[in-house]
């Protein structure tokens, strides 16, 4: 039987029995595709490396082995081949999760396809499907993006149709970040402001070590390369323990001097390589379980937070940034709870153009200004994983509401061809 969601601030903060609860969620640190220091690591190696240190975390500190009660395995990929099911099926097997117990499915819901996998594996549990489940994504963005990222051969009659939400949906991301910007009166000044400062609170975030409870170390090949991109010296492993996109002591007049990427500056262009996300390779894992198993396994003592739930909205395609200010308000209207409820928002930064557009149509500026959202930085210097992303978020909001207190929080992103999802926690 399906259980109701609660409603009401009270409700949304009372513990049961049939909560779905979350022991523990990680992640790999997230580097830049191509030049980075996972651009040789496969999406299934980074896959592998998050579920078995899952396993771990768990086996080795309560000898309780998550391998034999994980039942499912949500994971959100969106470029890899075959939407990464065989490989994925294979790290599982890998990782030491036995296949006569545990299954596996991979979710594609573009950027929002780990945060969709979390609802998945919840959805799961609160129908009594399951009792325990990883919702996970991965992504190798070095090796997958190009002509994977947008199709090219297409039935005609979509391709060349007339009907402008069906085109737009193969529009390039860039452009809808430009037509946000030019619709909602986003200025390239702020977009830049707003990357910097993406970048300075992810800096403090890393140097502070606040990432450290969150990432779990990936040992992997690496093979240097020049500025060029050729090949220096010889392969070699490497530990990674660190995100390395972050550009340390970036500022809003520095990336002034960059060009528009995705339309001429003479046409009114204001996105950069600056100002959007980065194009990036990672992975991360969240360990979801109902309550009341939790308490039969003896594993009450490392419940971290609870997911409440979710909700996706559509949107034009050729606006899509727009999604959050869609998604969070149906989000908090289904719980029956206020903005002033939530301590935290995870906001994602696909662009400047569109984050700085949602904070201010949900009239968040407040919020921003004083670092209740996205107070670590966002993708713009982490990065964005595709399918990885909304599980990293995930893990970004919980270690941070741990860090600095405060209860609720909502992970959110605008999703490509026109989408928002928005997905809120409780920390305990």
């Amino acid at each position: 039987m399906m259980t109701a969601l609660p409603h009401g601030l009270k409700a949304v903060l009372s513990k049961s029995l049939n909560d779905v609860v979350i022991l523990s969620s990680i992640r790999t640190p997230i580097c830049r595709s191509y030049r980075g220091q996972l651009k040789d690591s496969y999406p299934e190696e980074l896959l592998y490396t998050v579920l078995r240190a899952t396993r771990l975390l768990h086996h080795e500190s309560s000898s309780v082995d998550p391998a034999n009660f994980v039942e499912d395995v949500a994971v959100g990929v969106v470029l890899s081949e075959l939407g990464g099911s065989k490989a994925g099926r294979m790290a599982l097997n890998a990782a030491g999760f036995a296949a006569e117990k545990t299954s596996l499915y991979t979710v594609n819901r573009a950027c929002s396809s780990s945060l969709q996998a979390v609802s998945g594996i919840a959805a799961q549990i609160r129908t009594g499907e399951i009792s325990c489940g990883i919702a996970a994504g991965t992504e190798s963005m070095t090796r997958n993006y190009g002509s994977r990222a947008v199709p090219t051969v297409l039935w005609p009659a979509l391709r060349e149709s007339g009907e402008a939400d069906v085109r737009d949906c193969v529009m390039p991301m860039g452009l809808t970040s430009e037509n946000v910007a030019e619709r909602y009166g986003v200025s390239r000044g702020e977009q830049d402001a707003f990357a910097a400062e993406s970048h300075r609170r992810a800096a403090r975030a890393r140097d502070s070590g606040a990432f450290e409870a969150e990432i779990t170390p990936v040992t992997t090949m690496f093979q240097p390369v020049d500025k060029a991109g050729n090949s220096v010296g010889d392969p070699h492993e490497i530990t990674v323990t660190k995100d390395d996109g972050i550009r340390d002591n970036v500022t809003a007049e520095s990336l002034a001097k960059l060009k528009p990427a995705f339309k001429p500056e003479a046409e009114g262009g204001k996105s950069t390589a600056g100002n959007s996300s980065q194009v990036s390779d990672g992975a991360a894992a969240t360990l979801l379980i109902r309550r009341s198993t939790a308490h039969e396994l003896g594993l009450s003592d490392r419940i971290i937070g609870r997911f409440v739930g979710a909700v996706t909205k559509g949107c034009k395609p050729d606006e899509m940034g727009v999604g959050p200010a869609i998604a969070i308000p149906a989000l908090l209207s289904q719980l029956g709870i206020d903005k002033k409820d939530v301590q935290r928002w995870e906001i994602n930064e696909a662009f400047a153009s569109q984050a700085i557009y949602c904070v201010r149509e949900l009239g968040l500026e407040k919020d921003w200004q004083e670092e209740r959202v996205n107070p670590d930085g966002g993708a713009i210097a982490l990065g964005h994983p595709l399918g990885a992303t909304g599980a990293r978020m995930t893990a970004t909001l919980l270690h941070g509401l741990k860090r600095q207190g405060g209860e609720v929080g909502v992970v959110s992103m605008c999703v490509g061809t026109g989408m928002g999802m928005a997905g809120l926690f409780v920390r305990e």
